[in-house]
């Protein structure tokens, strides 16, 4: 039997994903996981679980809710299909927090300035 056909690759950019997802709890990570799993795997992914941030250029965040805990974290499409995830953190007020944007548009300007070298 063919495995289920994916719709997007979920990728890792550097160490910035790991460093925020190695500090969660288990079943804050199991979450993280199923989300990711999920946003491969469907062809359109509720804003629930990833949404662009406005007044940015491609910038999304993937959103993980677990109990009263609400966590990001950035990504963006390479190609249309890749989702590079970068860094995270635990969203602890309604606005994300401008300093977390600035973060990951600076992560996403290196990856393509790596790309375009390769």
């Amino acid at each position: 039997m063919n495995p289920p056909k994916k719709f997007r690759k979920v990728v890792r950019y550097k160490d910035y994903f790991d460093q925020f997802f190695v500090k969660q709890r288990i079943k804050v990570k199991q979450k993280i996981i199923w989300t990711l799993e999920l946003i491969e795997d469907i062809e359109v992914v509720p804003e629930k679980y990833l949404k662009h941030l406005t007044n940015t250029d491609g910038l999304y965040e993937v959103k993980v809710k677990f109990g009263t805990d609400n966590f990001r974290i950035f990504c963006f499409f390479d190609q249309d299909k890749l989702v590079v995830l970068m860094n995270g953190f635990q969203k602890k007020t309604q606005k994300t927090p401008k300093t977390e944007i600035e973060k990951a548009l600076k992560i996403k300007d290196e990856y393509e300035k790596e790309r375009k070298q390769s």
